[in-house]
């Protein structure tokens, strides 16, 4: 974080979610007044690159943390295609015990390097895709499309259990968050990349710089819903709710600073 204040010379830098410690990719970055537009970006779904070590147990399913290896047999290939196949769709599982989930306030991750029980629920994800790019004994390299959230350590766990033996990723590599693709820290305009529609406010721009109680007929799509406007300095998020508006963010300079880079 440090090196990305001083890059861009800016205070306040925010980034739209984690990435493991091992793994390499895809981060979007925001600084300053931008970070508030992390929710509203087109960031799903996710792709990723991971490769499963068969035979290696890790607690934190990943290579921080191996802690015994064993020597499995090899397996048809495909076995392990069929098992991914298996895995697409809905799929409810566990999180790692090493995550970033808050238990009554304390990081998971936390709870886990102190010793201490880790007690954490199920949660849901789409595996949109998932294909296994090559398989060279013990490591199966495979590739996976997946909703917002998911844990691909998880998933490689799940693919190591169905085929009866250990296993831990030993890389992992974000491709993409849905449009965002790493391209050497450039900079990038997020309003092009909102997952928000835009709307025109037709009355006088002044009342929306000033923060001042809009009406719902100066605007040109009046139906309920959260739109993008802009004026001749600033952007502005709304909100349309049984004729009334409500701001969601106002002000948001026009690239002052570099807003976002991945």
């Amino acid at each position: 974080m440090g090196y990305v204040k001083r890059k861009y010379n800016t205070k306040k830098v925010g980034f739209s979610g984690t990435l493991d410690p091992f793994a390499t990719g895809c981060l979007i970055v925001a600084t300053g007044q931008y970070t508030k537009l992390f929710q509203y970006l087109n960031k799903t779904p996710k792709a990723y690159k991971a490769t499963l070590w068969l035979g290696a147990n890790s607690p934190s399913l990943d290579i921080e943390q191996i802690d015994s290896l064993k020597e499995v047999p090899a397996f048809h290939t495909e076995e392990i295609e069929s098992i991914l196949k298996s895995l697409q769709g809905e799929l409810s599982y566990y999180p790692p015990k090493f995550c970033a989930k808050k238990i009554n306030g304390k990081r998971a991750y936390e709870l886990a390097r102190e010793g201490l029980e880790v007690d954490l629920k199920t949660i849901t994800s789409t595996i949109y895709d998932i294909k296994l790019i090559n398989y060279n004994h013990p490591f199966i390299h495979f590739e996976a499309t997946v909703s917002e959230g998911t844990y691909i350590r998880s998933l490689g766990a799940l693919i190591a259990d169905k085929l009866g033996v250990d296993g831990t990723l030993s890389s992992l590599h974000r491709i993409h968050e849905g449009q965002f693709y790493y391209d050497n820290e450039k900079a990038l305009d997020p309003f092009t990349h909102l997952a928000l529609p835009a709307n025109i406010y037709t009355g006088d721009e002044a009342y929306v710089e000033l923060g001042k109680k809009l009406s719902t007929e100066y605007f040109e799509k009046r139906e309920d819903g959260v739109y993008l406007i802009e004026t001749e300095n600033f952007f502005s998020i709304i909100e349309i709710m049984e004729d009334t508006v409500k701001y969601r963010f106002n002000r948001i300079p026009k690239f002052e600073e570099t807003p976002c880079t991945a």
